[in-house]
């Protein structure tokens, strides 16, 4: 079974659906059987490489709120994360663009470490102190590197504006057809949807209901057909 998973690096709530995700599928009986897929969605795709700011003066400014009720709504975050066992910072950080990560997010998945750089960043960007957005392209090689990927190659993806580019955008125009307005947005076998940083039991459930109601292969066959098998193609003997 599939599951795939519309997130940005700069969204909170997917930092904490994540989490619920990952301790809902780690008790699912077919966790093995199981293939996360993250896929990408930019919450502020308009926004220039260069142009950081602070998440509180962006939340006032996006969401017309005060900065009283945009700190409120942090410290709320940081409560919410902490109950799942994350680290959280909910002053002094920073928000800025994304297409970068997810680019680089297309080349873990073809290495086998999606999974593992994705956590990386988040870390990274609710956690540290130390900004994914304004320390240039070597603060993004570093936590590449630590996901298990190569310096070089990484650099490579980043020098190249190009490199999984059209992936992010067939994500992003996928993501609008499947009817995904936000993050995070979880899709299990292309047959339930789950919206939004549930309670882990909310992904038990779709887990376990996606499971259960998988359509097994309907073999249209003729008895008699020729193929090939393990053990090689049986050639036809002629008279």
């Amino acid at each position: 079974m599939r599951v795939e998973i519309w997130t940005d690096i700069a969204c909170p709530w997917c930092y904490v659906g994540k989490a619920r995700f990952d301790k809902a599928l780690a008790a699912f009986p077919h966790r093995d059987e199981v293939e996360v897929v993250h896929r990408s969605f930019e919450l502020d795709p308009g926004r220039a490489k260069g142009d950081v700011q602070p998440v509180i003066t962006m939340l006032t400014k996006k969401y017309g709120m005060s900065e009283a009720q945009a700190e409120a709504g942090e410290d709320n975050l940081g409560a919410q994360a902490a109950a799942e066992g994350l680290d959280y910072r909910t002053r002094g950080r920073d928000h800025g663009n994304t297409f970068d990560m997810h680019r680089l997010l297309h080349f873990a998945r073809e290495r086998g470490v999606q999974d593992e750089l994705i956590q990386i960043l988040y870390r990274a960007n609710f956690a540290e102190e130390r900004s994914v957005f304004t320390e240039g392209d070597e603060r993004l090689v570093e936590l590449a590197v630590e996901a298990g990927l190569d310096a070089e190659a990484v650099r490579a993806v980043l020098a190249d504006p190009a490199r999984y580019a059209d992936e992010v955008r067939a994500d992003e125009r996928e993501a609008a057809q499947l009817g995904a307005n936000g993050v995070p947005f979880f899709v299990l076998d292309r047959t339930y949807g789950v919206s939004g940083a549930q309670p882990a039991e909310v992904f038990t459930q779709a887990l376990t209901q996606a499971w259960g109601e998988r359509t097994p292969l309907k073999l249209v066959d003729q008895d008699g057909a020729q193929a090939c098998g393990p053990d090689g193609c049986a050639v036809p003997q002629q008279d």
